[in-house]
């Protein structure tokens, strides 16, 4: 739960006291099935403050092109408080972002102060690409959609990687501890329910967290967090 509060505060934070607007906007990879985790997204967020909320899947058809629904999407995004990255296939999702014209949208609203966060496929989003959602090969996303490797590059809010949904097994350190080593980049590992929190250039651990850097695994993050499903990443 400490998660959800982090990404009201994230929002309400340098606000006046009497405003407590928090406009929300939930963007799922696809608008297949997102009915149900939309309305579960928002009885949630309801309780720990947010106001109003939005649904734009990134796949829809009319954002293919410039048009109407391109600019009422894009007013959406920019007028939010915090927009909402989903979960699932991370390839597919970066695919539909950029097929959308929304990928440059969500770095200007970035760019603007919004905060932005994301689930799972939706955390691999924030970081420079998402080559680590293909990774390790027994625990990855397919690459359904066939992007070749040039076209992985993400939001890049951060400067690290992300990897959700870890188990801390000698397996899963082998081969996080081998990624980092060899991209030379530091890696963040969460269980499902921990994250981090991304303000400025702090970066606060919530719940089971991990760090690799140099092949070396440490931990960051101790304490677990009920009530959340995934990991998550939030960056304002």
């Amino acid at each position: 739960m400490l998660l959800h509060e982090a990404l009201l505060e994230l929002a309400l934070r340098g606000r006046s006291r009497g405003s407590r607007r928090v406009r929300m906007t939930y963007v799922p990879f696809t608008a297949e099935g997102a009915g149900p985790f939309f309305r579960r997204f928002e009885r949630r967020f309801r309780v720990f403050g947010g106001t109003h909320f939005h649904c734009v899947p990134a796949d829809l058809p009319a954002l293919a092109h410039a048009g109407s629904a391109r600019r009422r999407a894009t007013e959406v995004l920019l007028a939010s408080d915090i927009v909402f990255l989903a979960g699932g296939n991370t390839f597919s999702f970066l695919a539909n972002l950029a097929q959308s014209g929304l990928l440059p949208v969500l770095r200007r609203f970035a760019a603007r102060g919004g905060a932005v966060a994301g689930m799972s496929a939706g955390a691999h989003l924030l970081t420079p690409h998402i080559r680590l959602a293909g990774y390790p090969p027994f625990d990855c996303d397919e690459n359904e959609v066939g992007l070749p490797h040039h076209e992985l590059g993400a939001l890049a809010l951060v400067d690290f990687e992300f990897f959700p949904h870890y188990r801390h097994s000698p397996r899963y350190r082998r081969a996080l501890a081998a990624y980092a080593r060899r991209e030379g980049r530091r890696l963040y590992a969460c269980r499902d329910g921990s994250g981090v929190v991304i303000e400025d250039e702090r970066v606060t651990p919530v719940g089971d967290v991990w760090t690799f850097e140099g092949g070396v695994e440490r931990r960051v993050g101790s304490w677990a967090q009920a009530g959340n499903d995934h990991d998550h990443g939030s960056r304002r």
